[in-house]
């Protein structure tokens, strides 16, 4: 059932974003936000880049519902047999091209990363970059199991592997930084993708998984695995040029500004992470499977339902985001090398990503519709347009707008893509309760509004008591004060409101919610 699934994997999240936030306070208080962290940030691109086109989202959104079909036609030994030549073949891929980048890590900083770093800042970036490249081999079989483990409705330890790679960040932040400086980060990394590897070696054994030492490309699966991929990598490459790009224009402004908008995307990131990213993942293997069993009918319900609760849970996300935003990152990042002025940045980062947070919600749910479909060509055909116009909008408007520019930028061409594909995926289904979503949808926003009112009062006479939020203690307070009564005000006013979706969410709590029709 998705509930049981949805309730394992949203537990995870939640511990994994906690951990995940943990992690950023952390190396907030390590390292602040300034030119080394930078670096470290910028090291990032090249290993994600490597990872989310040959081994990350691209191939998990086309193994599975090809691994599914196997399931379906009740060909296990097939099914495991695609998953030992896909999992060999994308190995040897990684191993080839990390190592040719490793090669290479100095002149792709210099030319193309961070063309606005210092010498010393590009030199600190390709030695990081060398390092992180490792976890990058790493996380391609991983994320493979992780797409296995999921179309056969084991959640758990996929579920659990982020927060074992958190972990070893936080342990490499704690007990190597002190010594060896950022590069202390960049060995947590590695650390923390094998972590993540080994986690889940277990479940491939609970679900009876059967390795074969094969390498052949002409399999019908594998061929099929890489058609689905194709256009989904096209697609991923746009998305990945998006932070090439916030790279390439954040290293010429002042230095902390891609450390700002990194604290501003990953906050804005933990609700995203653990509502709609949870609920995606865990009813996507059903998706697939209503697919290949011809049951359209139970997909329109399966993706209603699961729209109306992202749109619930978020909703009231975002507007927490814009008025509680400031105390929010005092409370989480400000202490030691983190001051008071970067607390202002970040939140002004925040808010603009928060603009677009409903829209990166409601993207998971949406893609992962057209990928149960087998139709990877429209999301990415979509997607690359929508990169194009945020690539766009962030070159006019980072001279306006400064590094802010970027996250509005982002937040403009995500709502663009949302409002396109669903446009399209109701031409496919020939509709999916769309006035039934949007009708749950501004229900949910009246009531966010109030709770965001009662939010503002308490900030406002906190204010008016004791002055302006600082880090520390009277942060957490008021953080925490805005967050308890805005959540209890939203519970209240869509239950006034007669919103189904509150019902649907103690369901979903208590693990009752079915995919009933």
């Amino acid at each position: 059932m998705i509930a049981s699934a949805a309730m394992v994997v949203m537990f995870f999240f939640v511990v994994s974003r906690v951990l995940g936030l943990a992690r950023e306070m952390v190396i907030a208080a390590q390292f602040g936000a300034g030119a080394e962290l930078d670096a470290y940030l910028a090291a990032f691109r090249v290993p994600d880049l490597l990872f989310q086109l040959v081994a990350g989202g691209a191939l998990g959104s086309a193994f599975i519902p090809t691994f599914a079909g196997y399931w379906a036609r009740r060909d296990q030994q097939g099914a495991w047999l695609l998953f030992s030549r896909v999992l060999n073949l994308v190995t040897v891929a990684l191993v080839g091209i990390a190592g040719l980048a490793a090669l290479f890590a100095l002149p792709l900083v210099r030319q193309i990363i961070a063309p606005g770093f210092s010498p010393e800042q590009q030199m600190l970036t390709a030695g990081l970059m060398r390092w992180m490249l490792l976890s990058t081999i790493l996380f391609g079989a991983s994320g493979l199991i992780m797409g296995a483990l999921n179309a056969r409705q084991h959640f758990v330890l996929p579920a659990a592997a982020p927060v074992f790679y958190n972990l070893a960040i936080i342990a490499s932040a704690w007990l190597l930084a002190p010594r060896f400086g950022i590069n202390g980060l960049a060995i947590g990394v590695v650390a923390g993708a094998l972590a993540h590897l080994l986690v889940q070696l277990p479940g491939l054994w609970r679900v009876g998984a059967r390795y074969t030492p094969s390498f052949d490309w002409n399999d019908v699966g594998v061929r099929e695995v890489a058609r689905l991929m194709g256009p989904r990598v096209l697609g991923l490459f746009f998305v990945q040029m998006h932070f090439l790009v916030n790279t390439i224009l954040a290293s010429g402004l002042v230095a902390g500004s891609l450390s700002w908008l990194n604290y501003a995307w990953l906050l804005m990131l933990l609700p995203q992470g653990i509502f709609a990213q949870s609920l995606a993942t865990a009813t996507f293997p059903t998706m697939a499977a209503q697919v290949a069993s011809g049951e359209l009918e139970g997909l329109r319900h399966t993706l209603n339902r699961t729209l109306r609760l992202t749109l619930f849970l978020i909703i009231p996300s975002v507007v927490a985001l814009m008025v509680l935003g400031e105390p929010l990152v005092a409370a989480l990042f400000e202490r030691r090398a983190f001051d008071a002025e970067s607390t202002l940045r970040v939140t002004y980062a925040l808010r603009l990503y928060a603009v677009g947070l409903t829209a990166h919600a409601v993207l998971e749910i949406l893609v992962r519709a057209f990928y149960a479909l087998h139709n990877t060509m429209t999301p990415v055909a979509v997607g690359v347009l929508a990169m194009a116009l945020n690539i766009t909008l962030s070159i006019a408007w980072v001279g306006w707008l400064g590094y802010g520019g970027l996250a509005l930028a982002n937040s403009v061409a995500t709502i663009a893509e949302v409002l396109l594909l669903v446009w399209l995926l109701r031409r496919q289904l020939q509709g999916f309760g769309e006035m039934q979503i949007v009708g749950a949808g501004a229900r949910q926003l009246l009531a966010a509004a109030v709770a965001g009112g009662v939010i503002w009062l308490w900030l406002h006479w906190n204010s008016a008591v004791s002055g302006p939020p600082a880090g520390g203690a009277r942060a957490w307070l008021v953080a925490i004060g805005g967050l308890g009564s805005g959540a209890l005000v939203y519970l209240t006013a869509a239950f006034a409101l007669r919103s189904d979706e509150v019902k649907q969410a103690w369901e979903l709590v208590v693990g009752r919610l079915t995919s009933r029709r």
